[in-house]
């Protein structure tokens, strides 16, 4: 195999359970020598959730995890922390997701740390960033999801807000704080890059915040609705199998609309009067997909080029054609995970091996250092 594009980048993650991990996850699929740092019992992410049934290790630890290597370090023993300070020297990036003033008491904080090292970047990911009345909380992805926004319009108009059934901001922040240890690293400076759960989500809120301070309007919930796209969300189909779709552009809601048979009603001639009349025309298409088999509703507004898709599952997934062409699911080590985040045609990353077990490395770390 040739040398990977981030081969001679070297990233030191102290972080633990889903964001910062995430984060040195990615910049390792691309060849960045990465150590992983953990407590001499295991990082907690190994002992969350699932458990791969052939050796009993954490599934979510042999994704996270992947492509590093791992040395367990207590860092409150000064042997340890001399080992960790003799990585320091060489690193080019420090992830940590303590919680702010932890790296500070430890005596490793940037001041500490861009001493033995001013080129270090040291990205910091946080619940609420290092500055600011909230920054001392306790940071965890559900307190992002409900104070960013996001909860307050998700869900149905008369319930109940919701949350993403996923790790919806742990994600998101790992792929943040990539982008921006990327940028750091692309200035030549030696920095903190200041990364929190709060702002990552928040971004993805598009003009929401824009709307609110100059119009004062809010975005209702609308379970699966846009405001600005009807219909929109998914609907059943006749053999009990659903699909999603989307008119958000005149020029898809015309192709909807002619296949539902109502292109010439003038309750949804224009983007205005479809919001005005966005539950007579939700009931259309409720009725039209219920009356028609998913093949055929599929088969019917690709044909007109509308945007459709079947809801899919895990089972649906593992057996689609596109998902196996784009190599979205790959066998690491024969555990099947997600392939890599994104495909460079010139300097294309890998995935080397699976999350490995407590301190495998450590005694090659110890005594070689970054040497492998």
């Amino acid at each position: 195999m040739s040398e990977l594009p981030l081969h001679d980048l070297r990233v030191i993650d102290l972080s633990t359970v889903l964001a910062g991990p995430n984060c040195a996850r990615y910049l390792a699929d691309f060849g960045a020598q990465v150590i992983k740092v953990e407590r001499p019992e295991g990082d907690s992410l190994r002992n969350i959730a699932w458990r791969d049934p052939r050796d009993g290790e954490g599934m979510w630890w042999k994704l996270v995890n992947r492509n590093k290597r791992t040395i367990a370090l207590d860092l409150k023993d000064n042997a340890d922390l001399a080992v960790l300070r003799s990585l320091v020297v060489d690193a080019d990036v420090l992830v940590e997701n303590f919680r702010p003033g932890t790296l500070e008491r430890l005596g490793i904080g940037p001041d500490q740390l861009h001493e033995i090292n001013p080129r270090l970047v040291i990205t910091r990911v946080t619940g609420f960033g290092q500055t600011g009345p909230y920054a001392d909380r306790p940071g965890f992805a559900t307190i992002a999801e409900v104070m960013s926004g996001l909860s307050a319009i998700s869900g149905m108009p008369d319930g109940q807000p919701l949350l993403p059934p996923i790790a919806l901001t742990d994600e998101v922040t790992g792929v943040v704080a990539a982008f921006a240890t990327m940028v750091a690293l692309h200035s030549g400076v030696g920095q903190v890059v200041d990364v929190s759960l709060l702002e990552s989500l928040f971004q993805l809120m598009g003009p929401l915040i824009t709307r609110y301070q100059l119009t004062g309007e809010q975005q209702q919930r609308l379970g699966s609705g846009l405001p600005y796209s009807v219909p929109r969300g998914t609907y059943q189909c006749s053999d009990g199998k659903w699909i999603g779709l989307s008119a958000s552009s005149d020029s898809v809601a015309a192709r909807v609309l002619n296949v539902l048979g109502v292109a010439d009603d003038d309750r949804f001639a224009t983007f205005g009067s479809r919001m005005e009349h966005r539950e007579e025309l939700e009931a259309v298409m409720v009725t039209w997909c219920s009356r028609h088999p998913q093949t055929e509703v599929l088969a019917v507004f690709t044909a007109a080029e509308a945007a459709i898709g079947p809801v899919m599952d895990m089972a649906d997934i593992s057996n689609d054609a596109h998902y196996a062409a784009r190599e979205a699911i790959v066998d690491v080590e024969g555990t099947p995970m997600q392939g890599l985040l994104a495909k460079l045609s010139a300097t294309p990353g890998a995935l080397r091996w699976q999350g490995r077990p407590v301190d495998a490395d450590g005694d090659d770390i110890r005594n070689k250092g970054w040497e492998t």
